[in-house]
């Protein structure tokens, strides 16, 4: 059965995510070091695990270490950059803390659409070019004072 992209959950995206990021570090991943970083239980790991695979997005085999696919990598990248983008956003142009950026983006990378997505990147380096700078500021300097 053949899964495109568009059907991956947004919890199956938070797991290739993670998986992308442990081998990025340099690490293996296993199913204890995903279960870890996305603190959550073993056998929900497992679960998505065996869900990532008959996708074809990951290699596993239980007890041993978790790899991207091409196909998975692919769709990794996309969700990594996904959520910087829109982190990038909230922190440069909305002027959110980063702590709270990073939190919103997680939510909203599963929520978007591409072409969304792709508009906020378009203007984030719309407004940091040239002498749009001072834009950004005074829409910061606006928020600051109308205590948005």
């Amino acid at each position: 059965m053949a899964h495109n992209r568009e059907q991956l959950s947004a919890s199956l995206e938070d797991y290739l995510e993670a998986i992308f990021h442990l081998s990025a570090q340099g690490q293996v991943a296993r199913s204890k070091d995903i279960a870890d970083r996305l603190h959550v239980a073993r056998p929900s790991v497992t679960g998505a695990l065996r869900s990532l695979a008959s996708r074809r997005l990951i290699h596993y085999k239980p007890y041993g270490f978790v790899t991207l696919t091409r196909t998975g990598n692919r769709q990794a990248q996309r969700v990594v950059e996904k959520h910087r983008i829109l982190k990038s956003f909230f922190t440069e142009v909305l002027g959110i803390k980063a702590t709270e950026a990073q939190e919103a983006a997680c939510r909203a990378e599963h929520a978007l659409g591409p072409e969304i997505v792709d508009r906020l990147m378009g203007l984030t380096e719309f407004l940091a070019g040239g002498d749009k700078r001072d834009w950004v500021g005074q829409f910061r300097a606006y928020c600051r004072d109308s205590r948005i």
